[in-house]
């Protein structure tokens, strides 16, 4: 009986030597035969049961030897298809014939300028901080001092979540100031740059989605003449070192004073005539000194302690700088739109 073993594992040897592969389907066949999970070398390893003792050994090494000359002729057979199928690519090219052209990517126009104003703020010690768009009530509104019949609460303006009044979309990153405000202690010196969410019609000049970045500033004796040359020293580099500012009485729940801040944008053209309404100014960002009632709901001491805070929408800078007259070209990803912003960083 082993001795008819012996000699299968022979003929299989010699069957194995003397196969010619001479294409993928072939290939596949003596792949299945020899090395598949069902493969004509696995009942060969049951019979070591049938061998003499003395013989096991030899036994092993041959059924072994068997299974690696398989392997080896595969690899080696795959390995010699696959070169002379790379040659044959390789021979059937053009070489005459003019480069495919290559498409680079390019950075979103908001992408862009958001880095920028990150950039500007970090220069002088400001760093990111970032939290979740899914909010509930309290920071996004209670904490930052928005009375409960404020008409921001109400369901035209806000998305809320189905079947929950507490959860919501955020409408501001405010709710990022909150947040560092409860968990972290004075000096504070962050922005919080991301999207966030308002129940709007959309239109050119609005939509229900978009980016803000908001800055806070808190520590000992903190004014709102800092505040002033921190946005100076923005406005400066974000639109020119000749840039002016004006600074507008206004109303936020969440500071108090409270401004708008405008940067001269001229009347240089009919353009920059229609954006400024003919005044040459344009309204870029709203500012003021962190309430009171905001320190307290965040336990910060404000006797001890006061800081200003600011905010400004990415699209509308993002419009400003790059002449885009509609803001629902910056959601929609239109290639043609988005490839005249390469090279642009």
């Amino acid at each position: 009986m082993s001795a008819d073993v012996f000699q299968q594992i022979e003929d299989l040897l010699q069957e194995i030597s003397n196969t010619q592969l001479g294409d993928a389907e072939a290939l596949e066949a003596f792949r299945i035969r020899f090395l598949g999970s069902k493969n004509i070398v696995k009942p060969i390893f049951g019979q070591i049961r049938n061998v003499e003792n003395e013989r096991k050994k030899e036994f092993g090494q041959k059924v072994n030897a068997l299974k690696q000359a398989a392997e080896a002729k595969f690899q080696s057979e795959q390995q010699q298809m696959a070169s002379a199928a790379k040659k044959e690519k390789s021979a059937s090219i053009d070489l005459s014939l003019p480069p495919t052209e290559e498409f680079t990517g390019s950075r979103h126009p908001i992408s862009i300028v958001m880095n920028r104003i990150i950039g500007i703020f970090e220069r002088i010690g400001f760093t990111v901080a970032e939290e979740r768009e899914i909010e509930d009530d309290w920071h996004n509104f209670t904490a930052m001092n928005t009375p409960d019949d404020h008409p921001a609460r109400d369901m035209q303006d806000t998305f809320y979540l189905k079947n929950s009044v507490e959860r919501l979309l955020r409408t501001h990153t405010s709710s990022v100031q909150s947040r560092v405000m409860t968990s972290t202690q004075p000096p504070i010196r962050i922005i919080a740059p991301g999207r966030v969410y308002r129940n709007e019609t959309i239109s050119a000049r609005s939509h229900c989605q978009f980016h803000q970045v908001e800055g806070l500033f808190i520590d000992e004796k903190v004014s709102f003449a800092d505040m002033k040359q921190t946005l100076l020293y923005f406005a400066r580099e974000m639109y020119g070192a000749k840039t002016d500012i004006r600074l507008r009485p206004s109303y936020f729940p969440f500071t108090e004073p409270s401004a708008e801040m405008d940067v001269y944008w001229g009347l240089q053209d009919e353009n920059a005539y229609r954006i400024t309404k003919g005044t040459g100014w344009l309204e870029i960002l709203g500012c003021g000194m962190v309430d009171p009632n905001v320190l307290e709901n965040c336990k910060i001491d404000p006797d001890k302690y006061s800081g200003y805070a600011f905010g400004m929408g990415i699209e509308r800078q993002a419009m400003l700088l790059h002449r885009i007259n509609d803001i629902r070209l910056l959601f929609e990803n239109d290639v043609r739109f988005l490839k005249q912003f390469n090279g642009v960083v």
